[in-house]
């Protein structure tokens, strides 16, 4: 039977894969050290330096852009469009978390530990794995670690390489989280809703009457939680912060609150954002009807402050061929998946783009019991080394 060239490429990587393994107790180590530099989004320069002290070599050019993105680049045998590994630096987790990582057996916890030190940590292993194995490829290979993929963060960082110094690539694949076998080839779209309503105000008793921003509010999240989401396409509307007032006494004078609403079809998102913003204007309404008789009426405004483009990498990609060929190497089944990551951003401007994991399992992501566990992680970690190596041309 004949050897795909996926397959050629992950025998000819044999040396490398086995140096990876001996180290992958070092890549764990450097992962738990990741995980407890502070990163929440928008305060990730103390770990921006640490990646740029480990990535700096003679031979490379690195630099940290006006994003803050930390990215270098390994020279390829040819003049040709880059390939590009990217890895974000960013949190969900508030300055101030505590970072501990416990050892529970061969389970670490600690806030962050997959979501994303695991993918710094294989990145940096990739960069040392490339000089100490003198492996070079066709067309260049991009480390970036980069800014603002978590939460309000709205992709900040991937936007700006996306956008201005990688809009040429040649392919790009986001290292995030643990995993061996999910590719996600499907960049789900997201849009952020920022919903304000502000008034008077006044005095529990002596201004009762006057319209109340935090009712107005209220009765908004209750439109919200009974607006029918399809299922298919799949979208989900979810009200994640709110916020109003400032003593029990008082008629606020203002509320707020953010909405996250997701669908992997941009008709169905646009359809959601104008339900959402009509049932504003309803709830706005009926609170202004109920007011006292020359009371100052309420106010409303609706801003987005975030959007995550949708898109998807067909599945006859090279790229997605290449990515599934590799995880059939390390004897998994490929399983093609719809995620937000910064992937979104080279999708959606026309450069193939995939999201896939760097080994080992996790779980209770997001949460301060996150977990990892590096049982068998050295397949994940052949299998994204291939993926790169296969799409840059080993030479």
């Amino acid at each position: 039977m004949m050897t795909s060239p996926v397959r050629q490429t992950y025998h000819a990587l044999g040396a490398a894969r086995r140096r990876l393994r001996e180290r992958e107790p070092l890549i764990v180590e450097e992962q738990i050290c990741l995980t407890q530099i502070p990163a929440p989004t928008g305060g990730e320069a103390t770990r921006a330096r640490y990646l740029a002290q480990r990535l700096r070599a003679p031979d490379r050019r690195l630099t940290i852009d006006d994003a803050g993105n930390v990215v270098t680049w390994i020279p390829g045998v040819r003049d040709l469009p880059p390939v590009v590994v990217c890895s974000h630096m960013d949190t969900v987790f508030s300055e101030g978390t505590a970072l501990t990582v416990r050892r529970c057996g061969s389970i670490l916890r600690g806030p962050g530990i997959s979501d994303n030190a695991r993918g710094l940590a294989v990145m940096l292993a990739f960069s040392d794995a490339l000089r100490a194995d003198h492996l070079r490829t066709d067309h260049p290979i991009v480390l970036a670690a980069t800014t603002g993929e978590e939460g309000d963060g709205n992709l900040r960082g991937a936007r700006h390489l996306f956008q201005h110094e990688l809009r040429d690539s040649h392919a790009a694949i986001a290292l995030d989280g643990a995993g061996d076998d999910r590719i996600v080839t499907r960049a789900l779209g997201c849009v952020r809703l920022r919903i304000s309503i502000d008034g008077p105000g006044g005095h529990s008793w002596a201004d009762y009457g006057a319209p109340n921003p935090v009712h107005a509010i209220g009765a908004l999240i209750a439109r919200l939680t009974s607006l029918p989401v399809p299922g298919a396409p799949r979208a989900t509307l979810t009200v994640g912060r709110v916020s109003g007032g400032s003593a029990i006494n008082a008629i606020p004078r203002d509320a707020w609150i953010d909405v996250d609403i997701r669908s992997t079809a941009s008709a169905v998102l646009l359809d959601l954002v104008r339900a959402v913003e009509r049932h504003a204007f309803e709830a706005l309404h009926e609170e202004n009807w109920r007011r006292r008789s020359g009371t100052t009426p309420l106010r409303l405004a609706i801003s987005r402050i975030g959007e995550r483009p949708g898109g998807q990498v067909p599945t006859d990609d090279p790229l997605v061929s290449v990515a599934s060929d590799a995880t059939r190497a390390i004897d998994r089944v490929p399983q093609l998946a719809i995620a937000s990551t910064d992937a979104n951003i080279p999708i959606s401007l026309g450069i193939p783009a995939i999201a896939i994991g760097a080994g080992g399992h996790a779980g209770q992501t997001h949460s301060l019991e996150e977990w990892f566990d590096a049982t068998d992680a050295h397949l994940g970690v052949a299998r994204a080394l291939t993926v790169v190596v296969a799409v840059a041309g080993l030479a």
